[in-house]
């Protein structure tokens, strides 16, 4: 059964960097991992007058797929619709693991990206009615304690922390 799990930090904190590194270990442990990226404005991917923006907009299809060797892409006209487990479900319930980067407001189990030149604090607050969701928070920080009954602390500069983020993202995703 497929499981999700969201990756979330303010902008420039490194989430893009963790969802690689984190399902670059988990396909070296033989899991088959898929990915999600939350976006706030339209996705450019596709050059006006080629086939297949063409296919899309001028045409109107509901879909296009471009299927090219080792790779396709699949252009959806879809309603503002940001439910990752919806989308999970559709698109990538063949998957072991989703890592959906972003959907921060999604009841979604959470690793934290924490850089303090992203921000001043953690987007983590214990006090939360959500707390209980986060599983990590991955830092650059020495002095970040682990809060009673918050999420676990990784640093990065501890040599075993994406061996522990991996275990962590696998033993507490969300089945889908």
């Amino acid at each position: 059964m497929a499981r999700i799990i969201s990756v979330i930090g303010r902008k420039n904190a490194g989430k893009t960097t963790l969802v690689v590194a984190l399902s670059a270990e988990l396909v070296r442990r033989g899991r088959r991992v898929m990915t999600i990226k939350h976006g706030h404005h339209p996705a450019d991917v596709d050059k006006p007058g080629t086939d297949s923006w063409r296919h899309f907009n001028e045409g109107r299809a509901e879909r296009t797929i471009i299927a090219a060797p080792s790779v396709r892409v699949l252009f959806e006209h879809a309603p503002d619709d940001y439910d990752p487990i919806g989308i999970a479900r559709r698109y990538l319930s063949d998957a072991d693991l989703v890592l959906a980067e972003g959907y921060r407001a999604a009841p979604l189990p959470k690793i934290e990206v924490f850089r303090r030149a992203a921000g001043d604090h953690p987007i983590f607050d214990p006090s939360a009615p959500n707390a209980r969701e986060w599983v990590a928070l991955v830092t650059d920080e020495w002095d970040r304690p682990s809060a009673d009954g918050g999420p676990m602390v990784l640093r990065f500069s501890d040599t075993i922390w994406l061996h522990t983020l991996a275990s962590l993202a696998w033993e507490r995703a969300l089945p889908l």
